[in-house]
């Protein structure tokens, strides 16, 4: 086998496990695994599961501003799932990686009720 056919088929197999990471994935928040397989549609599934309303997806369609909705939803994705923030760079910078972990590992889908930010009391 030459080197570009190992290329391609590590490539694929890449491929194939990011697809059943995003299929378990959307299938531990409660969706059924093909809608992550609809390209505008899955968007507006992730979009809900991460809770963020459906007019991010104009966000992700515009160049460069598209770069911060992205971030955001990796520490989105973290937090529904119960995981820190350390865990929502994990996905931001190796992705397939800490996706395949949140699929196949023991992360339970808590929800996006889960991210409210704790209320600071005044001292009396």
């Amino acid at each position: 086998m030459s080197s570009s056919s190992l290329t391609t088929l590590a490539m694929v197999a890449v491929a194939v496990l990011v697809i059943a990471s995003a299929w378990r994935v959307f299938t531990k928040a409660g969706e059924a695994g093909w809608k992550s397989l609809v390209p505008i549609y899955g968007a507006l599934v992730y979009l809900r599961i991460v809770g963020r309303p459906w007019w991010w997806l104009v966000l992700f369609c515009i160049p460069v501003v598209n770069l911060v909705p992205a971030i955001v939803t990796c520490f989105d994705l973290a937090r529904v799932f119960g995981k820190s923030v350390s865990f929502g760079l994990g996905l931001l910078f190796l992705g397939p990686v800490f996706l395949m972990l949140l699929a196949f590992g023991d992360a339970r889908y808590l929800g996006p009720s889960r991210m409210t930010v704790p209320v600071i009391q005044r001292a009396a």
